[in-house]
């Protein structure tokens, strides 16, 4: 059905849920991809963390 499992998401995710609810200001994270044609690699990189701001529905008007 592909949906999206909330184990999985939280295990997979685990270091970065940590990491937001922590609030920590960035977060080493190391994961595999794998490809189309079947190779696999590893992706490292240190996420910053930032706080969003949010607006109710219709505060923000468009640019013309």
């Amino acid at each position: 059905t592909r949906k999206v499992r909330r184990n999985f998401v939280a295990e997979k995710y685990a270091v970065l849920i940590d990491a937001l609810y922590g609030g920590r200001a960035s977060q080493y994270i190391e994961t595999q991809v794998s490809y189309e044609d079947g190779r696999t690699n590893k992706v490292a990189a240190e996420l910053r963390i930032e706080d969003a701001e949010t607006f109710p529905p219709g505060a923000v008007k468009q640019a013309a």
